[in-house]
């Protein structure tokens, strides 16, 4: 694909976005409310520094030298004294001969447990009682800001995923949230939705997790969807509620579009940031803005990039990898095998566009916008069908991601192609290559499968995760195909039940090739919580029911 110049059209189609740019402030205060306003009930988190700006020789040595045997452990821990305290202590213990540095690390912080690790399953529970039973314990109540803490504290009330996962998660709990619209838990969903409204307003963007760790990036982008969720039970009055926050939201995945409407950058070709420039329009890829290891990983991303020289270029795609959520699939990688290829910025991902022109549409059809935004907005819905259908659509009809640097599609299958259905952005003919793809190629005895590779990686075969099983029956549904949703829904619930009734427990992924085997790969054992999976249970229970009747 071929970086496009602009026509005589497309600079006065610039004109008008520019002009839409310097209109939005007005727009965005002509909008706020006492309604759209979130009482944050505490101050703007300053002070963000992370555990390697806090402790920079410190952080090193405890992660190469695998004090924790989890790397995320050691940047959940909450100094129990000043950074500047165990800076000192530490320049002048550590050369002491004897000296211990697992020791010392225990007497300089507070070290972190496992969510719901000491939960003590009863087993007279059914499934659907368990995962009740598991609400208030991953529950957490609004957060006292604590010095020497990584976590970004949060105003209200919120669900973790559970296991190593301590904090809220941004795309996990949309499909937490379809479990606890089952369970009348309207209150704790309007809470989070605070929290992530507070997020936004705060720092900029709902980070991938409230830790100060993941500031640098988000997560997919489904913010809108949880407030869709919630307007449906409660009324349209939810989108001027957190209309700022959706806004918001937008700034955040659009921020730098602005640099292609200037003469200057008129040549540029590629991407900024979040923003990829192609032939139809400004269309979206994963992106965060840091070029060092990943602080929860940073031993792995370390010695990984030492061993191929991938360089800031290969931190960049790890980092957009996990962004993602699909950290790490098939998906990103150039050979389609080796997470030593990873290229993920060089990728226009299904799943990623979808979701945005998702946000777009409630932006138009529910919110009270200047007609020069509204009309931005849906020039850019329409830069993405155009993409999609002219770039997206694979030799079987199905959808691909796209890798803009080398100009054609990927050759990885995944379940990202049902993303255009869940949104309803496909015809009828696309849809019906979906369904067979699916059929012939997805559809395993536990559910579907994420991809059609096993190489190692936890978002590739054999495993399924709750939320594509979700956008899957959902996508399918949209499109009149309730036998093979109503299918999916039931394998799925099956092999949840299966595992509750030989565990005790429900978990973070789930072998759907193999009933008889645990999921694995990744980065860390397989999670128990767990809050994803908990959701999707009730919400799938609840569409069986709906449907079988």
């Amino acid at each position: 694909m071929r970086i496009f110049k602009y026509s005589i059209q497309s600079l006065f189609l610039c004109s008008l976005i520019f002009a839409s740019i310097s209109c939005k402030e007005s727009s965005s205060s002509a909008i706020s409310s006492e309604e759209s306003d979130i009482n944050t009930k505490q101050a703007t988190p300053t002070n963000l520094a992370t555990p390697d700006e806090l402790y920079p020789e410190l952080f090193v040595d405890v992660q190469m030298n695998q004090v924790f045997e989890d790397s995320k452990t050691f940047v959940d821990c909450t100094a129990k004294s000043s950074a500047d305290e165990i800076n000192k202590a530490y320049a002048g213990a550590k050369n002491n001969e004897g000296f211990d540095l697992s020791a010392f690390v225990n007497a300089h912080f507070d070290v972190p447990g496992s969510i719901s690790s000491d939960f003590k399953t009863d087993t007279n529970r059914s499934a659907a009682e368990h995962v009740e039973a598991l609400w208030p314990v991953l529950k957490r109540e609004s957060d006292e800001s604590k010095d020497g803490s990584t976590l970004i504290a949060l105003p209200h009330p919120y669900i973790v995923p559970g296991g190593r996962f301590r904090e809220v998660y941004y795309w996990d709990s949309y499909f937490t949230m379809l479990g606890l619209v089952e369970s009348g838990e309207f209150e704790l969903i309007e809470n989070m939705l605070d929290n992530f409204a507070y997020l936004i307003k705060t720092v900029g963007h709902i980070p991938n997790g409230n830790r100060k760790y993941y500031k640098t990036r988000s997560q997919p982008p489904f913010f809108s969807q949880m407030v869709k969720l919630y307007a449906d039970e409660k009324g349209d009055e939810m989108y001027a509620k957190y209309s700022d926050a959706l806004l918001g939201e937008y700034d955040f995945w659009m921020d730098g579009k602005e640099i292609f409407y200037e003469d200057v950058a008129m040549d540029r070709e590629g991407a900024e940031k979040h923003i990829v420039k192609t032939d139809v329009g400004l269309v979206n890829r994963y992106f965060d803005k840091g070029v060092t290891p990943r602080q929860e990983s940073y031993r792995e991303d370390y010695l990984q990039v030492q061993e191929t020289k991938g360089g800031e270029k290969m931190y960049a795609d790890l980092r957009a990898g996990a962004e993602s959520g699909w950290d790490y699939t098939s998906r990103w990688f150039a050979n389609g095998k080796d997470i030593n290829t990873i290229q993920t910025t060089d990728i226009i991902p299904v799943d990623l566009n979808a979701l945005l022109y998702g946000l777009e549409a409630i932006i138009v059809n529910h919110l009270d916008v200047d007609q020069v935004i509204k009309g931005d907005v849906m020039t850019s819905m329409q830069s993405r069908m155009d993409f999609m259908n002219k770039f997206m659509v694979a030799e079987d009809g199905t959808f691909a991601d796209y890798n803009f640097v080398e100009g054609k599609q990927t050759e990885v299958k995944s379940l990202a192609m049902v993303y255009p259905l869940f949104f309803q952005m496909a015809d009828k003919k696309q849809a019906s290559s979906v369904v067979r793809s699916i059929k012939e190629n997805f559809l395993k005895s536990g559910g579907v499968v994420t991809t059609l590779v096993n190489t190692g990686q936890q978002w590739d075969a054999p495993n399924g995760w709750a939320p594509l099983q979700w956008m899957t029956v959902k996508g399918l549904d949209n499109y009149g195909h309730k036998t093979l949703a109503l299918d999916i829904a039931n394998r799925w619930v099956a092999i949840n039940e299966k595992v509750y009734k030989n565990t005790g427990k429900f978990v973070e992924k789930y072998n759907v090739e193999d009933m008889s085997l645990e999921a694995g790969g990744g980065e860390y054992p397989v999670q128990d919580g767990f809050g994803w999976s908990n959701g999707v249970y009730l919400a799938m229970k609840a569409y069986i029911n709906s449907n079988e009747k």
